[in-house]
């Protein structure tokens, strides 16, 4: 923290930051499974527009190489 903060004495929260609402753990069990990010080459991207084309692509290539 700042000096200034520690002097000011006075809580600054803004009321839009108002988090009474949240509720604990909420994305817990979501987050210990973790994440799987990819980034995608430019080229790539203008085919592939989301998540749902890439993976289904991917699952053709999945059938096709146990085939």
């Amino acid at each position: 923290m700042s000096r200034k903060n520690e002097q000011s004495g006075h809580d600054e929260m803004r009321p839009e930051y108002d988090l009474r609402g949240g509720v604990r753990g909420k994305y817990y069990q979501q987050y210990k499974k973790g994440t799987n990010v990819v980034l995608l080459d430019s080229d790539v991207a203008e085919v592939f527009h989301d998540s749902e084309s890439v993976n289904q692509a991917l699952r053709i290539l999945i059938k096709e190489r146990r085939a």
